[in-house]
């Protein structure tokens, strides 16, 4: 079996090639003989393959790398898109623009995912155009962000062989259970929304919803990161765990203050961080496995570092420092559909009645059981009205986004930055978008400056 990463010299290359490889004696491993790695950049290439060869087992898949998309793709059984346009450059400029007009400045949330957005739909269909040509019958894995957004840009060419995945949700489940002292096996989480913008609102075991009892216990529930971001008081006051990126929209006005005061931001960490890692490794590839895996645990421990620090959450738990992110969700749906063994995952997939106030295109991330036949969204409990109410809004900002990015409309680009949420103005739209349009060449390919 063939799989093909998209994005394949990216930093958490290495944890997917671990997870295929097993450990060397795996009966249930997926089978995965040939793995393909595609990157616009030979020499970050070449760096992930000098960290490849290091976590080589007996069972590990022979690599190619290519820097030829239809190459790529053709012939691949699964193709992960992990694509980033524009690179740690445009994240950048993302954070910094947005904060320079007093708005949030998040790689997927706010004005900066708009311009993410923006910038990599037309590269996401093109992506999406070639697999559909040259691998008609892969399935595709989405990981580029905004994920949702993507995934239901990619739908246009590819229908239901396209899955978004994120790993926010599964980390939510497994802190929820481990506070609760259950198995995520034997639990059904009732979760549903948009990508980076879901709530968990029950937990059932043996038909008994454990949330409640969670909610009620402000020390237990603190033991939890998103007890300690959003403080149990206001957990009760919602009666559920929201995704921790609704942090940025419950806690709007702290988000911003500790952004502004921060003395660099997420993407500017990551770009100094990766940059020394990619120089280091190219010069000495013998060092590139020991320099990935410190810069791996690193760039895992201050993840959302600003808003913990705010809130003084302290150091993320020890359990989600080790990997099984994105790449076992993705190698999860890979087992479900390649050896039609039925799974219970959150997936970003068409909505199909799941939430009955968005239409049946609109992509959420709801749980689903997916086996050889695709994923089907599980039934959820209703929405409250102010869920449903930023649910339909950020649907209909993505849809404007990529409406815009497809016809490289500005009046459209303005429009789904002026009518999200976390933006709301149109003179804060128009001017991000012109900083953007000057700062950011990917995106100024896109969008017409008239």
């Amino acid at each position: 079996m063939r799989l093909t990463i998209l994005g394949g010299g990216g930093f958490r290359v290495p944890l997917v090639f671990r997870a295929v490889s097993g450990d060397g004696a795996d009966p249930a491993a997926l089978g995965v003989d040939e793995l393909v790695l595609y990157d616009v950049s030979a020499e970050r290439l070449g760096v992930i393959g000098a960290v490849l060869e290091e976590l080589r087992v007996p069972c590990s898949p022979r690599v190619r790398t290519t820097t030829d998309l239809t190459d790529a793709v053709r012939g691949a059984d699964f193709v992960f898109s992990a694509i980033r346009v524009g690179g740690l450059a445009g994240r950048v400029c993302d954070e910094r623009v947005a904060m320079a007009h007093g708005v949030i400045g998040q790689e997927t949330t706010g004005a900066g995912g708009v311009c993410y957005g923006l910038r990599t739909v037309p590269t996401a269909v093109r992506v999406a155009e070639t697999v559909a040509e040259h691998a008609p019958s892969a399935w595709v894995i989405n990981f580029t962000n905004p994920a949702g957004m993507v995934t239901e840009a990619m739908r246009r060419s590819l229908g239901e062989r396209v899955i978004g995945i994120c790993d926010s949700p599964v980390g939510l489940f497994r802190r929820v259970a481990r506070a609760l002292e259950i198995d995520p096996a034997d639990a059904v989480f009732d979760y549903a929304g948009l990508n980076h913008l879901g709530w968990l609102r029950a937990v059932y075991v043996d038909g008994a919803d454990r949330l409640p009892e969670l909610l009620a216990d402000g020390p237990l529930l603190r033991r939890i990161e998103e007890g300690r971001l959003f403080g149990p008081e206001w957990l009760r006051t919602l009666g559920a765990i929201p995704n921790e990126y609704l942090w940025y929209w419950y806690f709007r006005t702290d988000a911003l203050a500790a952004e502004l005061t921060s003395r660099e931001t997420r993407g500017e960490f990551l770009r100094e961080q990766q940059e020394a890692f990619y120089a280091a490794a190219a010069k000495d590839p013998t060092t590139a496995y020991a320099a990935w895996e410190a810069t791996r645990r690193q760039r895992e421990e201050t993840y959302m570092a600003d808003s913990r620090e705010l809130t003084g959450s302290g150091e993320r738990d020890p359990y989600d420092l080790d990997g099984g992110g994105y790449d076992a969700v993705a190698l999860a749906v890979m087992r479900a559909v390649a050896r039609d063994e039925p799974s219970d995952l959150v997936l970003n997939v068409a909505n199909r009645g799941t939430l009955p106030f968005l239409d049946d295109e609109a992509v959420v991330e709801v749980p689903c059981r997916i086996d050889a036949g695709g994923p089907r969204p599980r039934p959820v409990g209703r929405l409250d009205l102010h869920a449903q109410g930023l649910v339909t809004s950020m649907k209909a900002v993505e849809r404007t986004t990529v409406e815009a990015a497809l016809t490289g409309s500005r009046e459209l680009a303005v429009r789904a930055l002026a009518t999200h949420p976390l933006v709301g103005a149109v003179p804060v739209a128009r001017a991000v978008l012109d900083d953007q349009l000057a700062a950011v060449p990917e995106l100024a390919a896109v969008i017409r400056r008239d």
